[in-house]
């Protein structure tokens, strides 16, 4: 499991489009406290369909959820935007250790299963299209005769 962290920091948007192709999960991470954080998630997302693979994980992420008295964001903001999006929502806390754990292995999670979904999808169009060509050869060498009767 490789892991980047850019912060979020504009300096590291070049080097992350890089990075997007190979990612096979993403952590879109804001700050509950921090709205002008929240509103930078729309930014990252775009970016990330715009050059990461196709159908990547992704999971929105509200940090500083221990913050209660500061917090800025709800957890139904999040929620809501995770919805528009189509992806999965967790509130953590990096400091007092809530949901870490949770938002790494459900990404895991999510990723195992969308590889042995891929996979087995791929077996079964390969098998369909043995079954064609099985198919057209046996039709073909049953209905016709080169001498005829």
């Amino acid at each position: 499991l490789q892991i980047w962290d850019t912060a979020g920091q504009e300096r590291f948007r070049t080097i992350t489009t890089a990075y997007y192709r190979g990612a096979m999960g993403i952590l879109l991470v804001y700050d509950v406290t921090d709205e002008r954080s929240f509103k930078n998630i729309r930014n990252w997302f775009s970016n990330i369909e715009q050059h990461a693979s196709e159908g990547v994980n992704k999971i929105l992420i509200g940090n500083k959820c221990d913050w209660v008295e500061k917090k800025a964001i709800t957890k139904e903001q999040g929620q809501a935007l995770a919805d528009e999006f189509g992806i999965k929502f967790l509130e953590t806390s990096a400091k007092a250790n809530i949901n870490v754990e949770e938002a790494f292995f459900t990404l895991a999670r999510d990723i195992k299963k969308r590889l042995i979904d891929t996979h087995a999808q791929e077996q079964q169009n390969t098998q369909n299209k043995r079954l064609e060509l099985d198919n057209k050869n046996t039709k073909s060498s049953s209905g016709s005769s080169c001498c005829g009767s």
